[in-house]
């Protein structure tokens, strides 16, 4: 991954962090976790089930717009990465919940710096983007 960094500010160089450098199979390890949660499902399946478990029609309900399908996806690629933990229960029929397990739960800090980010500069993305398409619908 090559990535150019103006270094005249006082922001950490990306470059040259850790989780940047590429290891074995070319992926940084940055790359490899923004696979696993960069798409907004992921994220708001994570941000749903941060409170506690929730079964399966009910995180449905609480993301707007996933289909049924898409969450079922989502979970298992979650799972798979020890994000979530699934729980079945030898009820009848069986009751199956989600959870976040410790590391699914410590993803809320990097996130939660991210929204902060989002919200402090929500409005200046705004502004350009208005410039922007002004400036190429002219």
């Amino acid at each position: 991954m090559t990535i150019h960094a103006n270094t005249s500010r006082n922001v950490p160089l990306l470059e040259s962090m850790p989780a940047m450098k590429a290891e074995e199979g070319g992926l940084c390890p940055m790359r490899e976790v923004l696979d696993l949660v960069g798409d907004s499902w992921s994220l708001l399946t994570i941000i749903n089930l941060q409170s506690g478990p929730r079964r399966f029609n009910v995180l449905r309900r609480m993301i707007q717009g996933i289909s049924q399908r898409m969450l079922t996806v989502t979970l298992r690629s979650l799972e798979r990465d020890g994000l979530v933990l699934r729980t079945v229960k030898p009820t009848s029929p069986p009751e199956v919940t989600y959870a976040l397990t410790d590391i699914g739960h410590s993803i809320a800090v990097p996130v939660g710096a991210l929204g902060e980010w989002a919200v402090a500069n929500r409005d200046h993305l705004r502004k350009a983007r208005a410039e922007f398409d002004a400036a190429k619908s002219e």
